[in-house]
């Protein structure tokens, strides 16, 4: 390869941070809000006030589709982070029990570890050395003051993907609710929040949705909001001549004016991804997958980690170079070679110590559906490169 920074296009391979690029169709959603509306939704009468809450209504409708619930039961929220959030500090309790997995995210972990210190008992079930979740060390280590299940659909780090349908089971059978963050999965892998006996759900917009940033949302039961506080009150927009809170979905949750013109955004993702089927979707990511996996394999001073095949992954793998440092990598990639990942611990600690790249971290490629065939070849071809130098 000879790369040219004034000439070569970039090749994206971050998209487990933030998907890139977005459908035109999104784009075009916020730009017609944006120049044709731009009104408060709920907060007038007029016709372009009712236009923006036509718009966020649709976006509900969208992901009510995508996880087969009621939209009503759909909270729009900032990201993923702000929907766990909600889930874990308005619902639990001192002297509550909390059971998670050893490959969580720090959205997860470090809302888990506030409230331990808060008097919330924790249990930190540890995985495989390829991020995977047992589901019987998770029925093993419920007890009676148990209150919740968390853990991540799928790493951040190894892609690993957990068995939800069966850990949806278990504490369905044993009276606990369970809460998925799916910040890595909605849009990409099939979610049915009744099949799988998902209570809490929390999404990121801007992955694998294609929504902007700034947009995320959290599904909650039915019934189970009276059991959670939310993190924020004040105006919604409904029930304004009192100064309580209003008890119902989903305004008890959305506090303040929206992000309407991201919402316009979002809902154009989510019926991007209805559009050309969640089945296209994984079955391309998984064969990118593969075949960088597979050309990895080939190489030598190279270590993956996660499982060892696409079909136990999302679109997303990590792995090192013996004697260069992730870091090192990384800006390798992006300077010679115009490829964009990502170095480190990905905010995600406990899942480096459980695969064992703590304090280091790993080289991150996340690949997305708008990514070729060609870019992973060329990605192969820089890894080897880094090799010989």
């Amino acid at each position: 390869m000879q790369p040219d920074p004034g000439r070569d296009p970039i090749i994206y391979f971050d998209n487990a941070a933030t998907s890139w690029p977005k459908p035109a169709e999104m784009i075009e959603a916020m730009i017609r809000y944006n120049g044709m509306i731009g009104g408060s939704p709920g907060r007038s009468g007029h016709h372009r006030s009712l236009d923006a809450g036509r718009i966020i209504l649709e976006a509900r409708e969208a992901l009510a589709e995508l996880f087969g619930c009621d939209a009503l039961r759909i909270v729009f929220t900032k990201n993923a982070t702000e929907a766990l959030n909600i889930s874990l500090s308005g619902f639990l309790h001192t002297g509550d029990h909390v059971i998670t997995s050893s490959m969580e995210h720090n959205s997860v972990m470090r809302p888990l570890r506030f409230l331990e210190s808060r008097g919330v008992q924790l249990s930190v079930v540890p995985c495989s050395g390829a991020g995977l979740l047992n589901p019987d060390d998770v029925r093993t280590a419920i007890r009676s003051q148990t209150r919740l299940v968390v853990v991540s659909h799928a790493s951040n780090v190894t892609g690993t993907i957990q068995p939800l349908a069966e850990l949806g089971r278990i504490t369905r059978d044993h009276g606990v609710v369970f809460c998925v963050d799916a910040a890595q999965t909605a849009g990409v892998l099939p979610i049915r929040v009744d099949e799988m006996s998902i209570d809490l759900l929390a999404f990121s917009g801007h992955k694998s949705l294609f929504g902007p940033q700034g947009t995320g949302g959290l599904y909650i039961r039915e019934g189970l909001e009276k059991q959670i506080n939310p993190l924020v009150m004040g105006g919604t927009g409904s029930r304004s001549e009192f100064e309580r809170q209003p008890d119902f979905m989903p305004d008890k949750y959305e506090s303040g004016t929206p992000n309407t013109i991201g919402l316009a955004g979002l809902g154009a993702g989510v019926r991007f991804v209805l559009a050309e089927g969640m089945e296209a979707i994984r079955s391309k990511e998984k064969s990118l997958t593969e075949k960088f996996l597979q050309g990895l394999a080939s190489l030598q001073g190279i270590t993956i980690y996660g499982p060892p095949n696409a079909a136990g992954r999302t679109a997303v793998v990590s792995f090192n170079i013996t004697d260069v440092s992730p870091s090192e990598a990384a800006l390798e990639f992006d300077e010679r070679f115009r490829i964009m990942c990502r170095p480190g611990l990905h905010c995600a600690p406990a899942a480096h110590r459980t695969i064992g790249t703590f304090s280091q971290g790993t080289i991150r490629f996340g690949f997305g559906y708008f990514n070729t065939e060609e870019e992973i070849s060329l990605a192969l071809e820089s890894v080897r490169s880094l090799i010989k130098k």
